[in-house]
């Protein structure tokens, strides 16, 4: 029997965005290591006003039907800070995305990509750069290795098969993104640790938790580090100020001040690492959902987390320091410090750390040091329109 049509429509009013929202909830239900966000969040990610990423980007959500059923989503966009930057670096002119990818099965996906491709043409791009749902800040790539665990806060776990309908399309990998776990109940090996001796017994070297107390200030500090030390790195796209905004306000209910360090040489801030408990183990058995009770839940946890694994998703050393021993040194000194406070103070045994580009030979080399292994790969494609 021929299979029903697939129509693709886009997004029009408050329905259709809760199909979108609600169809990843019932697609991913049966996989153990799929995390439901919270629902908040998953409206908040693609609705203009809540979401600055809009005020930078022309996005169009899209809707697979298949005998009035919805069956598949996606989402095209082109984001003109990422189209400003030098091509070199990935991204550049004519180069456009999708992402937030749901398919039923291969002809679903095939016609939603297909129509995602054919909104970037008519938009003048002449590239797709893809998946990033949304921003290559959010969660980039699609998983290639290690669907066996759940992933951490702010990190995507899509369906092994999506790997095999993406490149069947003819997009090839531009870049894959790596994540690294490690044992932080262990101590370094002796090599590092007689670094981060070394660097105990400089006077120009201070390693300091962040200040809650001055959170904007510290935030947009680290930021201002950030852009400095990302600037050269394949992918990288500027924050604007309203997402250095959105982040502090984000991030500031899993901030803790001894999982966050900044580095200063001679008094000035020169390097920092931010670490955030994983969200994900307690948001996970929630199934997206805050009320009635589950609020309450997560209010207590965070007043005192308790927490097996912690991540760190951002760490960067200014570019002039970079290629250094003293940027490897401040970053085996403040992974260090930040081991023994998670371990001592919220009952962590594991760390992850990404994701890193795959040609990211001091980060690589730095995550290598400390006996970590790779969990978890990710892909970013691209593909001629």
């Amino acid at each position: 029997m021929a299979q029903a049509e697939v129509i693709i429509s886009p997004v029009s009013g408050k329905a259709d965005r809760k199909a979108f929202i609600d169809l990843a909830y019932r697609m991913n239900a049966s996989d153990p290591n799929w995390v439901p966000p919270l629902r908040m969040e998953a409206e908040e990610l693609i609705t203009p006003g809540k979401n600055p990423f809009f005020d930078h980007a022309d996005v169009q959500l899209f809707l697979a039907r298949r005998t009035g059923a919805v069956v598949g989503r996606i989402s095209a966009h082109i984001d003109h800070l990422a189209i400003a930057m030098d091509p070199s670096q990935g991204m550049g002119p004519g180069t456009g995305n999708w992402g937030l990818l749901e398919a039923e099965d291969e002809t679903v996906a095939q016609a939603l990509i297909g129509h995602a491709e054919d909104w970037l043409r008519q938009k003048g791009m002449t590239r797709v750069l893809a998946p990033l749902s949304m921003s290559i800040w959010e969660e980039p790539g699609q998983l290639v290795k290690g669907f066996d665990h759940p992933p951490t806060v702010m990190m995507g776990h899509q369906p092994e098969r999506y790997r095999d309908y993406i490149e069947a399309l003819g997009y090839k990998t531009a870049k894959t993104l790596n994540t690294y776990e490690l044992d932080i109940t262990r101590e370094f090996p002796p090599l590092i640790q007689r670094i981060i001796q070394s660097g105990e017994k400089n006077a120009k070297i201070r390693i300091r938790k962040v200040d809650r107390s001055r959170f904007d200030e510290e935030a947009a500090l680290i930021l201002d580090i950030l852009n400095d030390a990302w600037s050269d790195n394949w992918g990288f796209v500027p924050f604007s100020d309203a997402e250095i905004k959105y982040a502090g306000k984000k991030f500031k209910p899993i901030v803790r001040e001894d999982l966050i360090m900044v580095a200063e040489y001679e008094g000035e801030p020169v390097a920092f690492m931010m670490t955030l408990p994983d969200l994900n183990e307690v948001v996970k058995p929630m199934g997206g959902k805050l009320f009635p009770f589950n609020w309450a839940k997560l209010l207590l946890w965070l007043r005192k987390p308790r927490v097996r694994t912690m991540r760190v998703p951002l760490m960067g050393v200014r570019k002039r320091l970079q290629s250094s021993r003293m940027a490897s040194q401040l970053a085996f000194m403040m992974i260090e410090y930040i081991r023994r406070n998670a371990t001592r103070d919220y009952g962590s045994t594991r760390g992850e750390i990404g994701w890193i580009l795959e040609d990211n030979q001091g980060m690589n080399a730095i995550a290598e040091a400390i006996d970590s292994k790779i969990n978890k790969v990710y892909a970013i494609y691209d593909k001629p329109l």
